[in-house]
């Protein structure tokens, strides 16, 4: 008699308990996938088979639940694609879990020490996408102050204000023009190249029917820092209105030179600012471009829409986030943020071929193919959705059922061994 049958099944479904065990067991595993194993008839020439064997292990790389953790260097997946960790030893793996702690030096990390890949960027905070992905750190540096250099102001004149006769010169602009002398001002922040917050202070003044000028006061600072006036920043020329109350576009844009305050003259060009050599001689020289293009002349109250400018003063680092493209942002206590750099994602042609190797990784194959790097939401993969994870997509009462299943099979199997030993016994005692 035969057992062979008998034993592959017992065989079989041994590993088929076996993959039920290790779904259960990482059932509340983060980004675990589960698997299933298949089995194949055995022939070899007869008209009886010779039982079944282990066909192959399959993975099931279907999409589990995303849960909110409440942790933002938790990434999670919502479609196809691996996050790309280059391991302690400089291997590469992939995983679907992404939850992410930051060492002491700045480098991005699993609980195994696999530092997350991805795109670097630039001292300025842009991303170098489309290049070679690097292990991504976060550097712990403070923000270098900024400059302003532009200045965008947007308002509306009073088209019914009165023309003035007299134009302040320079030196009345630094020490602050009165009432009487401009129509309507306004003020904003600006910083210099120290990163000092400085006030400009913009008188706007009527000289004609649709025309009007404008002069500018710096003001505040640290201890020591002058006050400059600026006259007849647009180079010489009025700026002016069409009739229908929009704005010239050829006096759109004016200048403010910071660059020394022996520059700064009055209208008959003497030079103003004695005094103030010793702390500008700290300065970098700056140059502010105001731009007016928004600007319109209507008959209603005088008022500014919006102002904004794009300096800063220098800030350290208050925390990181990762946004839902994967850009890692270090903010910054001068409420600036820039990026670190960007989580790629990697997919493949056949993820089913990959290789589990524990630890949460998988690593390539011949028969997954190569890598497919790319951005989040490009291609086929999928987008990152940080504070959250990926449970293991185990279906437990499936499971469960396969196991009853796989324990019948098993017990039916060894049913028929004792079967054909009880035939065997009845031979042997013939």
């Amino acid at each position: 008699m035969s057992f062979s049958q008998a034993l592959s099944g017992l065989n079989a479904q041994q590993e088929k308990l076996g993959a039920v065990g290790n779904n259960i067991a990482n059932s509340q595993t983060v980004g675990f996938k589960s698997s299933n194993v298949q089995f194949a008839d055995v022939y070899a020439e007869s008209r009886i088979g010779l039982g079944t064997r282990t066909s192959s292990v399959l993975q099931n790389f279907n999409q589990g639940n995303i849960e909110s953790s409440g942790r933002n260097m938790d990434l999670a997946i919502a479609g196809e694609g691996f996050f790309r960790f280059q391991q302690p030893n400089g291997e590469i793996g992939y995983s679907r879990n992404g939850q992410l702690t930051m060492t002491a030096n700045g480098d991005l990390v699993n609980a195994q020490g696999a530092q997350i890949m991805g795109y670097p960027a630039d001292a300025q905070g842009n991303i170098q996408g489309g290049g070679d992905v690097e292990a991504l750190s976060v550097d712990a540096g403070d923000l270098a102050a900024s400059a302003t250099q532009n200045l965008d102001v947007s308002l509306n004149l009073d088209a019914e204000e009165e023309v003035l006769a007299a134009v302040p010169s320079a030196q009345e602009v630094a020490n602050g023009l009165d009432s009487s002398q401009y129509s309507y001002s306004t003020n904003g922040t600006i910083y210099d190249s120290q990163g000092n917050a400085r006030n400009l202070t913009m008188y706007f003044s009527k000289t004609a029917a649709n025309e009007w000028r404008v002069d500018a006061r710096m003001s505040g600072g640290p201890e020591g820092a002058p006050n400059y006036g600026f006259t007849d920043i647009a180079n010489g020329s009025n700026f002016g209105f069409t009739t229908d109350g929009r704005l010239n576009n050829n006096f759109n844009e004016f200048e403010i030179d910071l660059d020394a305050p022996d520059e700064i003259t009055d209208a008959d060009g003497n030079a103003l600012g004695a005094g103030a050599s010793e702390f500008n001689d700290t300065l970098t020289s700056q140059q502010i471009e105001i731009d007016f293009a928004n600007t319109t002349q209507f008959a209603n109250s005088s008022t500014v829409n919006d102002l904004s400018q794009d300096g800063y003063t220098s800030g350290s680092l208050v925390g990181v986030t990762i946004e839902d493209d994967g850009s890692i942002m270090r903010n910054y206590s001068n409420e600036e943020s820039r990026a670190a750099g960007q989580v790629a994602l990697v997919s493949f042609r056949n993820p089913e071929g990959l290789s589990p190797n524990g630890d949460n990784l998988w690593t390539a194959t011949a028969s997954s193919g190569q890598e497919l790097v790319g951005a989040p939401g490009t291609g086929q993969r999928g987008l990152i959705e940080p504070g959250a994870v990926e449970t293991s997509n185990v279906d437990m009462a499936a499971e469960l059922v396969d196991m009853i299943v796989a324990q019948r099979a098993y017990q039916a199997n060894s049913q028929t061994i004792s079967t054909q030993d009880e035939l065997l016994q009845t031979i042997i005692n013939l």
